[in-house]
């Protein structure tokens, strides 16, 4: 506070206010009294009558007394004070607005300033990307300040992207700032099988300021129309909605209607249309799983994958056809010689937030010539060729591991860490082996499926860049008896890839999410790496 009493002009570095009548009279008394209101939704407010005075002054460029335009006559302003309060409003709404609460406690003068719409319109816009003409608000009686502090600043924390609790379901969930409101956008993959087809999304809940007091929150689920919702932060990093009206979720018609309604829209289709029983029958489980929650649900935030120039493609959020479980949303992300694809969305075989794919990238595959490739048995002697040898060098790497540890153990000096170097020579070497592969490959090669391999989808490229070894987690019903098998990762071009399952002679293709995501960057590598391994831990 010392600081900012002699930017005041009060304090010893510009003498005692009480000797200095002059400067008293142009400034008044008032303006060294000093604030403890902290609150965002506090800052700028004072009294009523000379504030919106000095904000339509400032808003309106009306003239300004002689007294504040400048200092005395002959040097340059010494404090802030003497700047003229538009240049005032300019320099405070440059600054986060998270710090003007502690500006406004400086004095009296600064809180007057801070009521200014000016300067919350502007970090409004800056911070939050809110480009709607909010000088409309004014009708309502609803500030720039109030949309700042009791709006985008209270729920700041939700903004990002979210993994909702629905057993081995999942979901992604996009909250983000639409104009005044703040909406939960549920995004959902294309209906199957049409894997490059756009994502389509559904609002779940809304916020927005109806008046001065407080936010107001809104359940979207059903097809009735806004209704009240709540919203409950229950820690870092995770939050809950609670529906106040799920009657407004009921449809006329009972349960029949509303099961045939959620298909149109989950499937695009009807019972009728689909002919496979067991399709049928997880169709109906997941109907009778997801509608029991009312959109009463737990989100915890996921990160998209940090990239890097080493990174085979760009890693991030991809949909894939998985059999009778229709569409699925799988994040790809690189961790050294590795890639890994994780489950966003899931199904009771395989739930959300398993490691569905894993890619050796050390291990490329070169595939027979097209004529020998329809042999699913020429295909199946390479990858199993691979497998062996991925198994050999894991017995030889745990051997020398061993032998280290023996010798390190032998020998009298403390033991230096090497695992740390081993690591990143692995990555290393992974990474340097997976460039020659690229250098030695040609830009693209014929590809065909092998007979007797299945595709929902017979629109794949008949081209691709490289093939990887790579193994495939295959479980039964409830997530029994879950193993991993071998299988090929086919890259297509740079949003496009597959994998081919060996044991289930299944070929899924994956197909990029291509949508611009705010607030879902990863603040580190080990953070990406935590979120990983908590949302595993949570499906397990």
């Amino acid at each position: 506070m010392a600081v900012c009493a002699r930017l005041c002009g009060v304090g010893p570095a510009r003498g005692c206010r009480r000797r200095s009548a002059a400067r008293e009279q142009r400034r008044g008394a008032a303006d060294s009294e000093p604030d403890t209101d902290t609150d965002p939704e506090e800052a700028g407010g004072g009294g009523v009558t000379e504030d919106e005075e000095a904000a339509e002054r400032i808003e309106g460029g009306r003239p300004l007394p002689p007294s504040v335009e400048a200092g005395p006559a002959g040097r340059a302003p010494l404090s802030l004070l003497e700047l003229p309060p538009e240049l005032l409003v300019q320099i405070f709404g440059s600054l986060p607005g998270t710090d003007l609460p502690n500006l406004a406690r400086v004095c009296t003068t600064f809180r007057r300033i801070l009521r200014t719409d000016t300067i919350w319109r502007r970090r409004c816009r800056e911070e939050y990307g809110v480009c709607e003409n909010l000088r409309k608000l004014e009708i309502t009686g609803v500030s720039c300040r109030d949309v700042y502090a009791k709006l985008l600043h209270r729920y700041r924390h939700i903004l990002g992207l979210w993994q909702p609790d629905i057993g081995p379901y999942g979901g992604l969930l996009n909250v983000v700032v639409d104009g005044l409101f703040i909406i939960g956008w549920m995004y959902l993959p294309p209906h199957d099988p049409h894997v490059d087809d756009p994502m389509r999304f559904k609002p779940l809940f809304r916020i927005h300021l109806m008046e001065r007091k407080c936010a107001t929150v809104e359940c979207m689920y059903g097809h009735k129309g806004p209704h009240n919702g709540h919203i409950q932060i229950v820690k870092k990093d995770e939050f809950s909605t609670k529906c106040n009206q799920t009657d407004h979720h009921r449809m006329s018609g009972g349960r029949q209607e509303e099961f045939r309604t959620w298909l149109r829209e989950e499937w695009g289709r009807t019972l009728e249309d689909i002919f496979h029983e067991h399709m049928q029958e997880l169709i109906l489980m997941k109907f009778i799983y997801t509608s029991q929650y009312d959109n009463c649900l737990t989100y915890r935030r996921i990160y998209l994958p940090p990239s890097s120039p080493e990174d085979l493609i760009q890693p991030g959020l991809f949909k894939g056809t998985y059999g009778s479980h229709g569409l699925e949303i799988v994040m790809l992300s690189f961790h050294g010689r590795k890639a890994k694809g994780t489950k966003i969305t899931g199904d009771p075989n395989i739930p959300a937030g398993q490691q569905t794919v894993e890619i050796d990238l050390a291990h490329p595959l070169q595939l027979p010539d097209i004529e020998n490739l329809h042999d699913f048995s020429e295909l199946s002697r390479i990858v199993l060729e691979a497998q062996e040898q991925v198994r050999r060098e894991e017995q030889e790497r745990e051997q020398r591991q061993e032998e280290e540890e023996h010798s390190q153990q032998a020998a009298s000096p403390p033991a230096s860490p090497l695992g740390g170097g081993e690591g990143a020579e692995g990555e290393e070497t992974a990474a340097g082996a997976e460039g020659t592969t690229q250098d030695k490959a040609p830009a693209s090669q014929p590809f065909v499926l092998p007979m007797g391999v299945i595709s929902r989808n017979e629109d794949y490229p008949r081209t691709c860049r490289i093939c990887f070894y790579g193994t495939g987690l295959i479980a039964g019903h409830g997530f029994t008896s879950p193993e991993r098998t071998p299988g090929v990762f086919v890259l297509f071009d740079d949003d496009r890839f597959g994998f081919i399952w060996l044991e289930l002679k299944s070929f899924s293709l994956y197909s990029r999410i291509k949508v611009s995501f705010q607030n879902a960057q990863a603040p580190s590598r080990e953070a990406f790496d935590e979120m990983l391994k908590n949302i595993q831990s949570l499906a397990t």
